[in-house]
């Protein structure tokens, strides 16, 4: 039987399905259509902004990193460009190591050069450059780049390298930069100056290079650079150039500077010289030194080995951290007290008997018998232990140590370096806390200001705060910020800044008794301790020479010869000249080099005469003349660098090392070594 069809059935049933299919087809270009709006209309800034990117690349120009130069224009760190051979891990197609071993064919790769990428390459990213060697020869350049199609990864870039041409000279002042670790990037990142150093590689790591970094960094500036999809640069669309970091020019009086760093030999120790007008610092000496060229590109261990385990403590800034007792220099500043103080008048005289007793305790002079009648005059001048233990047990140790804060001892002077110690300035409030879980020991007691009043006992200063005390005092109580950097001159406007452009503060002093202190202090460098160093001067200059126990001897007799070579005594210097007006303040410190008058005068002599008259000592004599050397010929001196030579291309000096400061202090009944200045 024949199946009769439904035609109208069946044409419902395709309308349906066209209607469905319609449909789909219709929401399916409703989403297309909405995608394409979504893309192209309501997230057209977000993807043209992505596009953008992928086809220009916004290239860092890293600035040029300001100068330092010292007062007179010498330059003490500059910057030259030179090659560098540099590796991207992350575009290597073979191992780190066979890379390394065909560049070696081509280019001088020593072990330290391995040694200090490996150390780099686990500091950086993978798609970061790292550099394998620095500072590569035309010769090198060229034979690399005509093999350079073999190391894909592998570029010659240009770089600008800091380098300081004087070596060691004020190297713990200008200290160095180096590259950016982890902990420097991560801090970086998270300041508001990170976008400022994209690009940059290199940061200060120690002494102004860290404290002025961002005045020293300058302005990065950008490129923007068309590419291609692969990558390749087209064209340059724009450029903002970088701005270079601002010049900093010193107070620092760089041969003033090498005629005491030549004077102090071998010896260690720490010399400060300030103009008490300004608070500039002329001279700032730390011995041993190092060479800061050594950082630049990342210390080898050996260096850095013999540096950080040297006894000598090469990398401690001694005027900035080591603290000394100040021993007889502090004695014009207890005479001052006196008379303010109204204890004293400078005709007042005690008997001297070559001791002092203080609850059956004896405290005994330098001078076997003692000096006789000593008025103030001569007990400045001489040195008088006796005529001070008795001043301080009258004083107490209340006034003395509120007097002694009015010229800044114990604490920080704000010179522009950091991790300046603050010292100890001796006070019952400060031997409570010091001996906290001590309670027998936290009592101040009499024996403790005897030690005081002759600067032994616990006072401890650093040399910045000695050399700031004396020069307060030179400028009659008109105080002045000590200053390393005096101006700093902007690196685009050229516009010089003063740093410090005013006093500080003015000690409110009797000017009759600073004159008289001022005459005592010219009487020892003519009829006192300093007079044969200051013998036939030119000049009139005032001083006090000390000299400070490093150890407790326990009432022992001190004797240089018996005790180890560390444990002798500190000889110290304090100065200002010329007398009528002072434009120079010193104070220095030789360590473990006993009397003050032997060791430590005859250097502050040496500076003094070249400040003041510009003498230099003769060069030191030695019996082993360098090789090739002929007889009685010098060797030829460093040329010196001036701002407008910055741009000659240096090379890097030798390493040095340096001393521990041993701190002294005294036990509160334990009499101190009366020294012979």
């Amino acid at each position: 039987m024949t199946e009769i069809k439904d035609s109208d059935r069946e044409i419902h049933r395709f309308r349906l399905r066209l209607t469905g299919l319609a449909v789909l087809v219709f929401v399916c270009f409703g989403l297309l259509v909405a995608r394409f709006v979504w893309l192209q209309v309501i997230q057209h800034e977000k993807y043209h902004a992505q596009a953008e990117d992928n086809r220009i690349a916004l290239v860092p120009i890293v600035p040029n990193r300001g100068l330092i130069v010292d007062r007179n224009g010498v330059v003490l760190a500059r910057n030259y460009s030179a090659y560098t051979l540099e590796i991207t891990p992350s575009k290597l197609q073979a191992s780190m190591d066979s890379v390394i071993d065909e560049l070696a064919k081509l280019v001088a790769i020593e072990p330290k050069d391995r040694k200090r990428f490996k150390r780099l390459l686990e500091e950086s990213r993978s798609f970061a450059s790292v550099p394998l060697r620095t500072r590569l020869t035309d010769d090198e350049v060229a034979r690399f780049t005509a093999q350079r199609f073999r190391f894909p990864g592998v570029e010659v870039q240009a770089r600008l390298f800091r380098q300081y041409p004087l070596g060691e000279v004020a190297s713990h002042v200008v200290g160095y930069i180096g590259r950016i670790n982890q902990r420097e990037a991560e801090a970086i990142g998270e300041s508001d100056d990170a976008a400022n150093y994209n690009g940059t590689e290199h940061i200060g790591k120690e002494g102004l290079e860290k404290k002025y970094e961002r005045q020293l960094h300058g302005t990065t500036g950008y490129e923007e650079v068309e590419r291609s999809a692969g990558g390749r640069a087209i064209r340059t669309l724009s450029r903002r150039p970088p701005v270079p970091g601002s010049n900093l020019i010193l107070s620092i009086d760089i041969e003033l500077q090498k005629v005491v760093e030549e004077a102090f030999g071998d010896q260690r120790g720490a010399f400060v010289a300030i103009q008490p007008e300004t608070g500039d610092v002329l001279a700032y000496v730390s011995r041993p030194g190092f060479d800061p060229n050594l950082f630049v590109d990342g210390i080898d261990s050996q260096s850095w080995n013999e540096l950080n385990t040297s006894l000598d403590k090469p990398l401690m800034n001694r005027p900035l951290s080591g603290t000394y007792p100040p021993g007889s220099t502090f004695k014009p500043f207890m005479s001052l007290a006196a008379l303010e103080y109204g204890l004293r008048r400078p005709s007042d005289a005690i008997r001297d008997p070559g001791f002092f007793m203080l609850g059956g305790h004896r405290f005994n002079d330098d001078k076997p018998g003692g000096h006789g009648y000593v008025d103030m005059y001569r007990s400045i001048a001489e040195s008088c232990d006796t005529y001070y233990y008795q001043l301080g047990n009258e004083m107490g140790i209340d006034r003395l140590s509120a007097f002694m804060h009015h010229f800044g001892f114990g604490e920080p002077t704000g010179i522009d370096l950091e991790h300046e110690k603050s010292g100890v300035l001796p006070s019952k409030e400060w031997k409570a806390n010091r001996f906290k879980r001590n309670r027998a020991a936290q009592k101040w007691v009499g024996g403790d200001t005897i030690s005081v009043s002759i600067g032994q006992g616990f006072n401890n200063y650093t040399m910045i705060q000695l050399a700031h005390a004396i020069a307060n005092l030179a400028n009659n109580g008109v105080v002045m910020k000590p200053h390393l950097v005096k101006l700093i001159e902007d690196g685009a406007t050229r516009q010089r800044t003063l740093t410090v452009p005013k006093e500080s503060r003015r000690i409110p002093l009797k000017q009759e008794n600073i004159d008289f202190i001022k005459r005592a202090m010219v009487g020892v460098t003519q009829e006192g301790t300093g007079a044969r160093a200051f013998a036939n001067a030119g000049y009139v200059s005032g001083g006090k020479t000390g000299t400070a126990q490093v150890i407790g001897l326990k009432g022992q007799k001190y004797n240089a010869h018996a005790i180890d070579e560390r444990h002798r005594d500190n000889a110290l210097y304090t100065a200002f000249a010329p007398a009528d007006k002072p434009t120079i303040a010193i104070a220095l410190v030789v360590e473990n080099a006993g009397f003050g008058a032997a060791s430590a005068a005859p250097i502050a002599r040496k500076a003094l005469d070249y400040y003041l008259l510009g003498k230099r000592p003769p060069p030191p004599k030695t019996d082993d003349a360098a090789p090739g050397a002929k007889p009685g010929v010098q060797p030829a001196a460093a040329p010196v660098v001036t701002a407008a030579r910055a741009a000659q291309a240096p090379k890097a000096a030798a390493p040095v090392a340096t001393p521990a400061v041993p701190a002294a202090t005294a036990s509160a009944l334990t009499a101190p070594v009366p020294t012979k200045e």
